[in-house]
């Protein structure tokens, strides 16, 4: 007895899905992503947050620090005054300054207080590049 229409048809559609998951696996053969090495496999976090494959031990701290300035060419002036506003300031004398140029937060320690600040305080102040970014110096209340 012969095949009908519709069973001639639902055998091609067999064998086509069975032809397109065959391209599909060699496909998948070819691109194999399996069998790189820890080290390819591994990213890093740089200063500003971004991921490298550069390890941190080999990574240009001082350069990163440069580049998230407004200008990358400008080195920080140490006889310029900044303004912010005190937004942070714990028991233990460290707190953060607010920028009001830029809204980055600036570490201050309390031995660079010229005059005595509470929260939400303006001042003014003078930056200096440290080892974990820009640290606030010379506070005076405004």
């Amino acid at each position: 007895m012969a095949d009908s229409y519709s069973k001639k048809e639902n055998i091609k559609k067999k064998e086509k899905k069975r032809e397109e998951k065959r391209l599909q696996r060699e496909e998948r053969k070819t691109n194999n992503n399996k069998g790189k090495s820890l080290e390819e496999m591994i990213a890093y976090v740089d200063i500003n947050g971004n991921l490298t494959d550069v390890p941190p031990h080999l990574q240009n701290r001082e350069e990163d620090l440069l580049s998230r300035q407004e200008n990358p060419n400008e080195v920080v002036d140490p006889a310029k005054l900044y303004t912010g506003i005190v937004n942070s300031l714990n028991e233990k004398g460290f707190g953060f300054i607010t920028e009001e140029k830029t809204n980055d937060s600036i570490f201050f320690h309390q031995s660079q207080l010229k005059q005595e600040v509470k929260k939400y305080d303006k001042v003014t102040y003078k930056k200096e590049v440290s080892e974990k970014g820009f640290r606030a110096i010379e506070i005076n209340k405004k």
